[in-house]
């Protein structure tokens, strides 16, 4: 069947839904206003199954309420018998993990034990409640195979602490690794989970009350008032450089000044630790000393984030043979993401080996992410559209459409339930193959779900359909504003897909709406440029003047910024200003610009969107531009941080 006639028939299905919707959609609509008001009476009512494709929620939004009350009492053959029906969905999960929460807060291993191995995706605090489990049925193995969880968790849930309490209490960990644990936790200001890990040292080496904090709180002081003696302690040292790491936080070259003049009074080691923090925190200030403090810091250990920052730094000081050297310092699994494959194949380019810089290419070559375009770029070929998977059968179309969880999804978005729906939408492509996927996107895309559209066929693994999984729809509104704007049309979609996946009612966490995820304060700067009268933020919601908004912003930001796209595309996300102050004093690789933008969401968003706009290219006009030649040289700062004066336009929703 042709997609024209698939189209027909979605159209069909997805229309009369909403007009007349189905029978007992208000009793689902009046459970739901029950559960959030505590009515567990009317909820009662509401809850008894009456052949409904969402009859699920509410008898869930009833086990959840009685889990949720004091004690956590709930009648467990009920539960189990809703587990059973609901085997696999999205509820079943959710709710075992709330029932083996209160289990594992009221002690009662048993039944956790036993429910536990039927969570697919147990969250950290489960995962430790399981484990206090084992730890109580005295499994030998439990505290080798966690031990680990001791240099990665960061921020810890309450049901973690008896396990890293357990790994303290057998030796485990060495009074060094507890002291490097209360250091990570004080980088990340989780100051009260590094105060109760401070309290497992050995006496010699406790803190003293409240030192924590203080040296936290107020690190200029802290190192003012040093004693003289400080070092002959460890916890002395420790403290010291606990406020070394804080203000660097805040005045990178300030820490640098202080540690100067307290630097003998450290081991070999403890310097390395204190310039590695100033040179991160420096690094990700773009400031020109941080590549070489990191050289001062030497070969430590560093955190992911921190061994980032240090290839950053070396980027931007154009030092290939710094940039190698921290990428090859970096842990296996992090030195094979695609950005520092990448990074490493230019270093060994910039060196003279080519033959490892194309080994390193080819690792990350033949996808349409950000490093996997110019990974291909570098080895002579642009990017390319892969072969579009064969037509969707009818059984195959049929079979997505007739899935209870998709059914579920399609009945939540229709009562604009769209976070329940984007979950169980979510929960239900997992672990699909690509003929599934590819059917879901179609059923999604002719019912206008255009971003579950996106998110299924984004997962295809051998089989893709690009025209799905880069949708372009509303072009009866985007490519006049375009055009009429001068904009390259790729890169008008690509930031709009990056934005809000096309959902025309999509609403950032900050308040950015509509299409192009713009802020209210930048609808009206706009509207006012524009000398439009009467400016109302419902005005963001209608997708004809959110798209015309959208355009014209990215046209002023365009022209205030070089003309250049990478910029213009961080001024959308984060602001003429900021895209402006990111730039260097000498002209900038705009690969590397955007590599090292200092907000990581920022950083991410330029990535996609300049990766999008070369897909969509290909797409719209039948050939790929160069992602290389795109993102050209980024020209020397002037200077000045100034923008054009106006906030940037929203925030993004991506995924």
């Amino acid at each position: 069947m042709k997609n024209s006639a698939w189209a027909v028939v979605a159209a069909v299905l997805w229309m009369a839904l909403p007009a007349s919707g189905d029978p007992g959609d208000e009793r689902i609509l009046q459970a739901r206003d029950a559960a959030r008001a505590g009515d567990r009476n009317r909820l009662a009512q509401y809850a008894v199954p009456a052949g409904h494709v969402l009859d699920p929620y509410p008898e869930y939004w009833a086990l959840a309420g009685q889990l949720a009350r004091p004690g956590g009492d709930v009648d467990s053959a009920r539960l189990r018998d809703f587990l059973q029906r609901n085997a696999g969905s999205w509820l079943a999960e959710k709710l075992r993990g709330e029932w083996l929460r209160q289990l594992g807060k009221r002690g009662d291993f048993g039944p956790l034990l036993a429910e536990f191995d039927a969570l697919e995706q147990p969250e950290q605090d489960l995962k430790c409640y399981h484990y206090q489990a084992r730890l109580n049925s005295g499994d030998p193995a439990l505290l080798e195979e966690v031990r680990p969880l001791w240099f990665t968790l960061v921020d810890t849930p309450e049901s973690c602490i008896p396990i890293l309490r357990a790994l303290v209490a057998e030796a485990l960990v060495s009074p060094d690794e507890i002291w490097g644990r209360v250091r990570r936790l004080m980088e990340a200001k989780r100051t009260t989970g590094a105060r109760a890990v401070a309290a497992w040292l050995p006496a010699d080496q406790l803190p003293g009350p409240g030192d924590l904090d203080r040296a936290g709180a107020n690190p200029s002081t802290w190192l003012d008032r040093l004693p003289a003696n400080f070092s002959a302690s460890r916890a002395g040292r420790e403290l010291a450089l606990i406020a070394l790491a804080r203000l660097a936080r805040d005045d990178p070259q300030g820490a640098y000044a202080r540690y100067l003049g307290i630097n003998e009074r450290f081991s070999a080691a403890e310097r390395s630790y204190a310039l590695g923090q100033i040179a991160w925190q420096a690094a990700s200030r773009l400031l020109p000393d941080a590549n070489a403090w990191f050289k001062a810091a030497g070969d430590i250990p560093m955190a992911e984030e921190q061994a980032a920052w240090r290839v950053r730094a070396a980027l931007r000081a154009g030092d290939w043979k710094a940039v190698r050297g921290a990428v090859e310092a970096m842990p296996a699994e992090l030195r094979a993401q695609p950005d520092w494959t990448y990074w490493l194949g230019r270093a060994n380019q910039a060196q003279g080996n080519r033959e490892a810089a194309r080994k390193e290419f080819e690792r990350i070559a033949g996808h349409p992410t950000f490093y996997s375009i110019l990974a291909d770029e570098e080895l002579g070929r642009g990017f390319t559209l892969p072969k579009k998977a064969r037509a969707t059968s009818t059984e195959e179309f049929e079979q997505a459409r007739q899935n209870p969880g998709i059914q579920r999804a399609i009945a939540l978005f229709r009562l604009d339930m769209r976070s329940e729906g984007t979950r169980e939408w979510n929960w239900t492509m997992r672990n699909r193959d690509d003929r599934f996927l590819l059917a879901a996107a179609q059923l999604a895309q002719q019912l206008g779900i255009y971003d579950r559209a996106i998110n299924a066929a984004d997962k295809t693994r051998s089989e893709h359909d690009y025209s799905l999984r880069y949708l372009a729809p509303y072009r009866e509104r985007i490519e006049p504003n375009a055009r009429s704007r001068d904009l390259d049309t790729g890169w008008v979609y690509g930031l709009m897909r990056q934005e809000s996946r096309f959902v025309t009612a999509a609403r950032s966490g900050v308040g950015a709406q509509g299409l192009m995820q713009i802020m209210p304060a930048t609808g009206k700067w706009v509207a006012g440029k524009l000398g439009m009268s009467g400016y109302n933020v419902g005005w963001l919601q209608d997708p004809d003047t959110n798209v015309m908004l959208g355009t014209t912003y990215m046209r002023m930001v365009l022209e205030g910024l070089d003309n250049h796209p990478v910029l213009a595309s961080a001024a959308y996300n984060a602001g003429p200003g900021r895209a402006k102050k990111w730039k260097d004093v000498k002209p900038l690789e705009g690969a590397i610009y955007a590599e090292s933008i200092p907000f990581n969401e920022t950083r991410d968003y330029v990535k996609k969107v300049m990766a999008n706009s070369i897909v969509y290219a290909a797409l719209l006009d039948g050939r790929a531009p160069s992602l290389k030649a795109r993102l050209g040289v980024v020209a020397a700062s002037d200077g000045s941080g100034a923008g054009l004066g106006s906030p940037a336009p929203g925030a993004g929703l991506g995924e």
